[in-house]
């Protein structure tokens, strides 16, 4: 081999070895920045879990079938099969021994937005243990107790900022996300309960209300679920809450024991068959 033959041979080895290590750089860099876009997400913590994850939104089906007939009086044998799934305005169940903690279902802080489901965990009060509470996500709760019917009561903490899309979206990945966990469960979407406007936080009024409780009924509809309208059973004459049906607190938002026997009463004689 020539000295003209030997430079090139070292030439060409040089230049293997140049993008051997430019290939190596460009695959650490690659990892560095998928790393530090991973790193990022979880530190921000802002974005639901479930926007990752979101399925298309179908369109209602017509027709009233969605709403739940009224049916006799199935009675308190009923009332013990349900479990519910909400925010604060469904914890009173529990808070005022309406139903046992057993039967409802929602965070530690007894409430909930709509917007955070899939990263908020439960309260889970298994019934075998009822005093040993576990922190559970949604669908463990749901793959886990396989409740024959579950009643969704969500959204007030949401309407003073999402518009239709948004909630549709977040309810309806829940739906899905439930019924995956628990294919044989009965799911009742049921409206959220009217508020005292002169007591309410901002962005939360009865016209909001009324209007998300429009979407809800149509994601009953999209997901093959069942809506039930608890809401005009416990308005006044204004379309208010009735004050009779208030905890008294200064929201204007909560129910009390009497009200939540009106909520019980329209689920037994509206039952999911």
């Amino acid at each position: 081999m020539n000295e003209r033959t030997r430079s090139r041979a070292r030439a060409r080895r040089i230049i293997a070895v140049l993008v051997c290590l430019i290939v190596a750089e460009l695959a650490v860099l690659v990892f560095l920045v998928v790393r530090y876009a991973g790193g990022r997400q979880e530190a921000a913590g802002q974005q639901p879990a479930q926007e990752q994850t979101a399925t298309a939104i179908p369109s209602p089906t017509a027709g009233p079938a969605v709403e739940l007939a009224q049916t006799e009086d199935m009675g308190q044998a009923y009332v013990d099969k349900l479990v519910f799934l909400g925010d604060s305005t469904t914890y009173g169940l529990g808070f005022y021994d309406v139903v046992p903690f057993t039967q409802v279902w929602t965070p530690a802080s007894g409430t909930m937005a709509l917007a955070n489901w899939a990263i908020e965990t439960i309260d889970y009060h298994p019934p075998e243990a009822p005093d040993a509470p576990e922190d559970l996500s949604i669908t463990d709760c749901a793959a886990r107790r396989r409740p024959e019917v579950l009643v969704i009561t969500l959204g007030v903490n949401g309407v003073a900022f999402l518009d239709e899309t948004s909630f549709k979206q977040y309810y309806t990945d829940l739906v899905n996300a439930l019924l995956a966990a628990s294919p044989d469960t009965h799911i009742i979407c049921q409206s959220m309960y009217p508020v005292i406007d002169s007591k309410t936080p901002d962005g939360i009024d009865n016209a909001r209300v009324n209007t998300a409780n429009g979407w809800i009924r149509d994601v009953a509809a999209a997901t093959g679920t069942r809506y039930l309208n608890s809401h005009d059973l416990l308005t006044d004459s204004t379309g208010g809450l009735d004050p009779a049906y208030n905890n008294g607190d200064d929201m204007g938002i909560h129910l009390n024991p009497d009200g939540f026997s009106v909520v019980l009463q329209n689920l037994r004689t509206h039952a999911y068959q």
